[in-house]
């Protein structure tokens, strides 16, 4: 079995005590984006599993989309990443 090289540890621990490793990522090809995958991809490059760079370029996101998700996650946790709840958790 190969595995592939990489600068980036392939697991951390959660202040919580979780581990999450990159096999934990959602797959390349995803198009639909729900709550509990968006605060993976961000948790995953706060604790630098991944780079912001290479999670950019891997999952075909805007700068500005991923920034909007870590500031809803930082604000409200992960209920504030769910689109229904646009109206609740993002007020003008």
């Amino acid at each position: 079995m190969y595995i592939k090289k990489t600068s980036f540890p392939r697991a951390v621990k959660l202040p919580d005590g979780t581990i999450i490793s990159q096999a934990d990522l959602p797959d390349e090809s995803i198009v639909r984006w729900v709550a509990s995958r968006k605060a993976l991809l961000v948790k995953a490059v706060y604790f630098e599993l991944i780079s912001r760079r290479d999670a950019l370029e891997r999952y075909d996101l805007s700068e500005e989309e991923f920034d909007s998700w870590c500031a809803s996650f930082r604000q409200f946790g992960q209920a504030g990443l769910r689109v229904t709840k646009t109206k609740i958790y993002r007020q003008p």
